[in-house]
């Protein structure tokens, strides 16, 4: 998946049905749709959804438009299912802190340690560690074809694709600099497949999917409900979206892309990653682990400032860090805890304002659509 980061940087939860609010409540509420329905119309979305959470409950869900791919134009809705592209990256991560935990993974081993047969043209590779596969330093490049219209759906696809890195070489020194790597992940799903003795869909499914309680949720385009399937856009020269013609899946990529989840139990993953690991009854990481997760493991303030200045454009934060997976921004003097994704047809965005145990997400089936315009103004009207 294409990451949206560098493109937007320059330019706990009971039920995912609404609890009764206050009548202030109410009037925020109201706000909120007027701004999502605003955006959708302005930006001509082909199909939209929206979610925003606050402190245990659901302030907004909604959808706008229709799912495409000539399905009879039905409507989006909250449990419309999109392709999330990069936003599957901090499933990876908690994944790997569940390992970690277990006393499986160390974050500062080798990834050969676990995967023995990954290897590079260039020797340097045999010392990169999980911790920078986890923050993108670890020097791997990116994906220059992810084979959409020729995907692979077979239990080899994965490991197929690392012994296939072989033939590749790195861009820098493990550790050197910050470069985003969707290749970098899908060593990670490798990594997590093998040591945990199942394959990397079937792992996250279990492991973190079914406990948090996302029902509809899936990696596997095997596993998708059809009859709830969003379909992809494009924008033709004049700006009309356009349907796409063929989906972006391929089981190859599964941990840089290919999880499929809706505006329901969208809220669900961020009410258990605000809750530090709970959610309702159920646990699936220790609390500690955001402690790590949500840490600065490398501050990129001012890589990005100049990646900016070079483009004529300014940040829209103060500050950037990256975690494992996450983003860190500083907007307005706020912390925040951010992921998004972009594919072809497809982008989304999820933010976390710990806080303020605050979660909003967008999801469009529109590439030329950025959703963190949608989620910025959605922020701003949440009072503070």
């Amino acid at each position: 998946m294409r990451p949206i980061v560098p493109l937007i940087l320059l330019g706990a939860l009971v039920g995912c049905e609404s609890r009764p609010q206050p009548e202030a409540t109410n009037a925020v509420a109201d706000t909120l749709a007027a701004i999502a329905g605003r955006f959708a119309t302005e930006q001509r979305a082909p199909g939209l959804a929206v979610g925003v959470w606050r402190d245990g409950a659901v302030l907004y869900r909604a959808g706008f438009g229709t799912r495409g791919g000539g399905s009879g134009d039905q409507a989006v809705g909250p449990e419309t299912l999109f392709h999330m592209a990069s936003v599957t990256k901090p499933f990876v991560a908690t994944a790997i802190m569940q390992l970690v935990e277990s006393g499986t993974v160390s974050l500062d081993s080798t990834v050969r340690t676990y995967l023995p047969y990954f290897a590079m043209k260039d020797p340097r590779a045999s010392g990169i560690t999980v911790r920078q596969v986890l923050t993108h330093t670890a020097g791997i490049g990116d994906v220059e074809d992810y084979r959409w219209k020729a995907p692979e759906y077979d239990d080899e696809a994965l490991e197929r694709y690392v012994r296939g890195l072989a033939d590749s070489t790195l861009i820098a020194a493990p550790g050197e600099r910050w470069a985003y790597s969707n290749i970098g992940f899908e060593i990670l799903a490798d990594l997590i497949a093998k040591v945990s003795g199942r394959s990397f869909e079937q792992y996250v499914q279990e492991r973190i999917l079914t406990p948090v309680g996302m029902r509809k949720s899936t990696l596997l385009m095997t596993d998708l409900d059809s009859t709830l399937m969003a379909y992809g856009h494009s924008r033709d020269s004049a700006g009309v979206p356009r349907p796409l013609g063929f989906y972006p899946y391929n089981r190859r990529h599964a941990a840089s892309s290919t999880l499929h989840s809706n505006v329901d139990d969208m809220l669900r993953w961020a009410a258990v990653n605000l809750g530090r690991g709970a959610i309702d009854q159920a646990r699936i990481l220790g609390a500690t682990a955001y402690d790590e997760l949500w840490k600065t493991q490398r501050d990129m303030t001012a890589e990005l400032a100049e990646r900016a200045r070079q483009a004529g454009t300014t940040s829209p934060y103060e500050k950037m860090g990256i975690g494992l997976s996450w983003f860190l921004p500083v907007q307005r003097g706020e912390q925040l805890v951010w992921h998004s994704g972009g594919d072809n047809g497809f982008r989304s965005d999820l933010l976390l304002v710990p806080a303020r145990r605050i979660a909003i997400v967008v999801m469009v089936n529109d590439d030329g659509i950025d959703p963190s315009d949608l989620r910025n103004l959605l922020l701003d009207a949440l009072p503070r």
